[in-house]
């Protein structure tokens, strides 16, 4: 199975089922399983995202209880499409994803909206990461 290492809230958001549309620089090919690994590294910059409020109240907890190094759950990966076609993640979303949903994504010129669902939570062990899409060993 595939995996994709995000940093925290990111992780968590996806885990809690507060995000399905995680944005990226680049585009993949890749439809299916999909492992949620939350990054070891956790920068102040991403620890003050826990605190806005749309994070803050998605989450329900402070920065430091969320995990690191750890793959947190399953996501089916449905699709990727460039965010200057957005009406093509509402077809496979069913609707148009939520004003909370666009706030944990950067939706700028040139990145693509990986649109996922959720399949099932999981906690694994430390793992290291990688960059890119890299091979879950279960």
């Amino acid at each position: 199975m595939k995996a994709l290492t995000l940093t925290q809230p990111w992780a968590s958001l996806m885990a809690l089922q507060a995000k399905r549309i995680e944005t990226r620089s680049w585009f993949t090919t890749y439809r299916g399983d999909l492992v949620i690994h939350a990054a070891k590294g956790f920068p102040r910059w991403a620890r003050d995202a826990c605190y806005e409020p749309e994070f803050a109240k998605a989450l329900g907890m402070s920065d430091r209880d969320l995990p690191l190094s750890r793959g947190l759950c399953v996501v089916k990966l449905l699709a990727c499409v460039p965010t200057d076609k957005m009406h093509q993640v509402e077809a496979v979303l069913g609707h148009k994803p939520s004003t909370q949903e666009l706030e944990f994504g950067d939706y700028s010129e040139c990145r693509f909206a990986w649109v996922t669902e959720f399949v099932r939570p999981l906690l694994s062990e430390p793992v290291k990461g990688a960059l890119g899409l890299w091979n879950w060993e279960e």
